[in-house]
């Protein structure tokens, strides 16, 4: 039974700094790549980063160069670090399993729960 849960949001001042987690259960690495996508309010749901099967091999989405992944093997946890968190960041993170990295959402096999990330000016 495949599971992914998001975790670690939360309300944070501008230019502040988060980490969020996505942990992976039933499936391995091999299976599911994990992205990385959020929603802000009334907007579509668009892709922010994704690891691929080896941990050197990641993708960013976003323009900007704020946000890094880094993988536990050991917790099959993948993090997003956030920084200098900007107001228009505010929005609900999702991980999501993959079967290869892409930046839409409609390639994702496996939603987990997402995580609010409020960021206030």
């Amino acid at each position: 039974h495949v599971q992914l849960q998001a975790s670690g949001g939360g309300l944070v001042q501008a230019g502040g700094s988060l980490s969020l987690s996505c942990a992976v259960s039933g499936v391995t690495w091999d299976d599911y790549v994990i992205g990385w996508f959020r929603q802000a309010p009334g907007k579509e749901r668009e892709g922010v980063s994704c690891m691929g099967v080896d941990s050197w091999n990641t993708h960013y989405y976003l323009p900007e160069s704020r946000f890094t992944l880094s993988r536990s093997d050991a917790t099959k946890t993948v993090y997003l670090h956030l920084k200098n968190l900007e107001p228009d960041d505010t929005a609900v993170y999702y991980c999501g399993g993959l079967i290869r990295c892409s930046s839409n959402s409609h390639d994702v096999r496996k939603w987990g729960r997402g995580t609010l990330v409020t960021v206030s000016s």
